[in-house]
């Protein structure tokens, strides 16, 4: 079984952690109503995507 010989300092273990973070999504701008949605999705204000109505928001 591994078992580590030294204790890892806190140090090394932020540095390794550094990439562990959130992300922002890829949020783009609606071009029919202006308001920011998450890229290749229906946009929940207007209902559109990609020029055409898909949902009947109301």
């Amino acid at each position: 079984m591994a078992v580590p010989q030294h204790r890892t300092s806190k140090t090394r273990k932020r540095l390794r952690r550094t990439h562990f973070k959130l992300q922002m999504p890829g949020m783009v701008e609606c071009p029919q109503c202006g308001e920011y949605k998450l890229a290749h999705r229906v946009c929940l204000n207007c209902g559109s995507y990609k020029g055409r109505t898909v949902l009947n928001v109301k």
